[in-house]
């Protein structure tokens, strides 16, 4: 039996102006409190309200002007509540001491907030007239000074007081989540469409052949919604718990099962540690499903922070869970086979697959022909639309592990968030690297004391004490309010160290913080930022820590024996927690795996084209299960932050799910078609979008992306939902397309499809697919390919472009389409030149109607 494995995976603020210096000995309540005012003092404030005055008659006009204004947050000079300590004659001080909680009801605290809003007060009403400014809050407690709702000229005016410290205009606080349907815009473009965000996939169930599911996770409950109704064509059924007894659907999860009687014959089964039930064990089935059907506005908290809501692309969609793969073997394709034979039988409208084969069989002369790619055959044929992903073999070509036309084979983009963070050194240097992490109290620096140099135990190495996995061998008072610098070692590659083991180590050393500092990179090596409960910080760039290491020693004084004396080299962490919004987005992300698309064990090219469509699939958050074990940063945890394939493959199903919904009576072929003709070949900036690739050296850079990378491009949802044309295709034109596969065995066909070719005639480039690929080009070749409109009538004009060393002519030019008609275009690629290498091209379909459909066309030309 073949194993089985899881597809993957600068705005400065102005300085306050001191044009008003007496301001702060005016009766706004200030440090001067115990003197009392004099003439002079009085001349100088009716002096100053005069041009203030004046200054407010300008800022008036200009909120008349200029409408609503913004929010700006103001900094007074002086003490909040916390820190005060009775300077002011007659107030009492409030500052907390030892840590104790402050009795906000008491005398001392209330007058002294009084005495501070009355100042926020007094200098509202002096610069400017009633009506045109609003305070919002005033800050006493914890922050002296308030928000004000007025316009820019009214900021600027404060901002020119002496007693006010810092104005700063407010940032609206984004709720990034899985932060793709934002990115997708699913929110605004397409789930108004279909009744909102708790109506979007209503009644299309998806089913997910995975891991299982965590059923007690928010992002598949049902308290907060409306309540589920039965879903008439869908028959599949709900096993119990075997422990808890209880029942693993509730409406949102309609049918829960578990498949591993293959796994039980192998002997790897393990009852105790893979569940014999769908109960997830792994977290990777509850990420996926939380992706393409999980519930809307769901809060992503881990270690105390929020990091966004998640929600899945078809939030209302029904979830049925097919549980194949385990926490340690995977799954057998046994198990699999029978995973999805049960859904398609349960009535599954879209069929999530984030999984795949280790190779290409041996078994059979082509790669369409299995008995998992015939399988899924028979589900498109019984209707269901299947999203596969590619595989995380990339960048190399010809890794993918999705290879069927009738799939829709799912690369990974990167989408527009990324976590930074950096380490500011105390020689003024810089230090970029990856942290999802608080800044160090304060924003202060920390002495760096390296985990080496603290060992309780010098001559003791058997834990690698660098890695900082083991707390128990480094000495607590020597770390205790120090940062703890680390070392990124082999074990963190190969799995035994994690950084959220050191994490734990430092917090449970009283740590102010970690550095895990890269010295030595293998190519290929893929680092994620890891949440964090403590500051921390991995710094990837080996010169970076290079540096890093250098300052340390040439920072610490040691004795002759190379013992610490003084630890002198200081640091401190940023704060990492809030992403950085990208236009160079989307990107083919460097795990993805890319084309050609291969027909057999030999690795020769297929005449179709692979991926089919890219999708979200770095550095995704979601559900997970509490008793996964998938990613080791993230034990225990109910969210986790992944990457893969497999992340990408379940917004494509959920994408379909609302397709479906709204086109209930569409083919398989016509979703993907509907899916492909309308993505995109540019990113946010409007530039065509990047790969990475790796150098020479083996390090990653970006490279301009072609179809092997991204299929057709990067899915367009709102433009999906209605795509103007689509190319559709059933059962028999896929049976034609592998009858026509030169050197098929006819006998191999009707023993996987349990049809029989009836013409030997046809060519594999003849499948009515949203794409062309020609891999043996010679001479001149001529493709057909119908169209129907699934729209009203509209005109369409057709112009085409490819690389010089093929000719690409499409006939006719122009084409008029009533409702429901189809039509033929004629294709003719013709070699100018041997490149060796592939060209790459498309046909681009306007219509009058503001429909545009574009299709790739890849082709390499051969002598004849």
């Amino acid at each position: 039996m073949l194993s089985w494995r899881k597809g993957g995976r600068n705005d400065k603020s102005l300085a306050p102006r001191k044009f008003i210096r007496s301001c702060q000995d005016a009766n706004f309540g200030t440090d001067s409190g115990k003197k009392k005012t004099s003439r002079v003092l009085y001349l100088r404030w009716s002096k100053m309200r005069a041009m203030v005055l004046r200054l407010a008659v300008l800022v008036l006009l200009g909120l008349l002007v200029s409408g609503d204004g913004d929010i700006y947050i103001v900094t007074m000079h002086g003490d909040p509540v916390v820190s005060y300590n009775g300077e002011i004659d007659g107030l009492a001080p409030t500052a907390s001491e030892f840590g104790e909680k402050i009795d906000v009801t008491s005398e001392s605290v209330v007058a002294y907030s009084a005495h501070l809003e009355k100042q926020h007060d007094a200098l509202l009403e002096a610069l400017f007239a009633p009506g045109t400014y609003k305070k919002v809050y005033s800050y006493r407690h914890l922050h002296h000074g308030f928000a004000v709702h007025t316009t820019p000229e009214q900021a600027e005016a404060l901002r020119m007081v002496a007693r006010v410290k810092h104005v700063e205009k407010d940032m609206k606080m984004k709720r990034l989540t899985t932060h793709t349907p934002q990115f997708l815009g699913l929110p605004t473009g397409v789930w108004p469409t279909g009744g909102g965000f708790d109506r979007a996939g209503e009644d299309i169930v998806i089913g997910f052949v995975d891991s299982g599911i965590y059923p007690e996770h928010p992002s598949f409950a049902t308290h907060n919604s409306d309540p589920y109704g039965p879903v008439p064509h869908y028959r599949g059924k709900c096993e119990t718990d075997p422990g808890t007894k209880r029942n693993f659907c509730n409406g949102k999860i309609v049918g829960a099962q578990h498949f591993a009687a293959a796994a039980i014959a192998s002997g790897q089964f393990n009852p105790d540690v893979d569940f014999a039930s769908p109960l997830d064990g792994d977290g990777h089935g509850s990420h996926t499903a939380a992706i393409a059907a999980g519930n809307n506005g769901i809060p992503v908290r881990i270690h105390g922070y929020e990091f966004g809501r998640a929600s899945g692309m078809a939030p209302r969609a029904r979830i049925a869970v097919y549980k194949a793969l385990y926490r340690l073997f995977g799954g057998f394709v046994a198990d699999v086979m029978a995973a999805i034979e049960q859904a398609v039988q349960d009535g599954v409208d879209v069929l999530n697959l984030s999984v795949g084969p280790n190779s290409p069989t041996t078994t059979t002369k082509t790669t369409f022909l299995n008995p998992f790619d015939a399988t899924l055959l028979s589900a498109v044929k019984a209707g269901v639309f299947v999203a596969q992903a590619a595989g995380n073999g990339g960048p190399f070509p010809k890794s993918l592990v999705s290879y069927s036309p009738w799939i829709a084979t799912v690369a990974a983009a990167i989408d527009d968030r990324r976590y930074k963070n950096h380490v500011t050194l105390g020689n003024g240097k810089v230090l970029p690297g990856l942290g999802l992490s608080p800044a160090t109290h304060g924003n202060r620096t920390f002495k760096l004391v390296a985990a080496n140099d603290v060992m309780l135990d010098s001559s003791n190495l058997k834990y690698s004490p660098s890695d900082c996995q083991r707390p128990e061998v480094l000495n607590k008072n020597k770390v205790a309010g120090n940062i703890l610098l680390c070392g990124y070692s082999f074990n963190f590659i190969m799995g035994s160290a994690c950084v959220k083991k050191v994490s734990d180590t430092a917090k449970s050393l009283g740590a102010a913080g970690f550095i895990l500092a890269v010295e030595n990179v293998s190519p290929g090596t893929k680092f994620d930022p890891v949440p964090v409960s403590v500051p921390g910080i991995l710094i990837t760039e080996v010169d970076k820590s290079m540096e890093l290491i250098n300052y340390y020693n040439k920072s610490t004084t040691r004795d002759w024996a190379g013992r610490v004396t003084h630890f002198e080299a200081i640091g401190g962490i940023g704060d990492g927690l809030m992403p950085v919004l990208h236009k160079s987005a989307p990107q083919v992300a460097i795990f993805s795996s890319r084309g050609p698309d291969i027909k057999d064990f030999s690795f020769e090219d297929a005449d179709i084209l692979k991926p089919d469509i890219l999708a979200p699939g770095s550095l995704i958050w979601a559900a997970w299960s509490p008793n996964g074990t998938d990613e080791v940063n993230y034990l225990g945890e109910g969210f986790a932050m992944v990457s893969g394939t497999s992340m990408a493959a379940p917004h494509i199903a959920g994408i379909a799910a609302l397709i479906k919904q709204k086109h209930p009576h569409w083919s398989p072929a016509a979703i993907k078609s509907a899916l492909m003709t309308t993505s995109s070949t540019l990113d946010r900036a409007g530039k065509p979008i990047k790969a990475q690739q790796y150098t020479g050296m083996e390090e990653v850079t970006l490279v301009d992306a072609t179809p092997f990378d991204y299929g057709s491009g990067a899915v367009n949802p709102r433009a999906a939902l209605d795509p103007g044309l689509i190319f559709d295709a059933g059962y028999l034109d896929y049976l034609r397309f592998v009858c026509s596969i030169p050197g098929i065995d006819r006998h191999e066909i009707s023993n996987f499809t349990f049809s029989r070719c009836n013409s030997s005639s046809g060519r594999p480039i003849d499948l009515n697919t949203p794409s062309i690929a020609v891999s043996h080009l010679v001479g001149t070749q001529t493709v057909t390919r119908t169209l129907t409109n699934v729209a009203e009538t509209e005109t369409y004009v057709i112009t085409s472009r490819m690389s010089p060393a093929v000719a690409l002519e499409v006939s006719p030019s122009a084409m008029t389409l009533r409702s429901a008609s189809s039509h033929k275009i004629t294709v003719t690629l013709t070699v100018r030149s041997l490149t060796g290498l592939y060209s790459f091209g498309e046909i681009l379909m306007k219509g009058n109607r503001g429909h545009k459909v574009r299709i790739p066309v890849v082709a390499m030309g051969y002598s004849s």
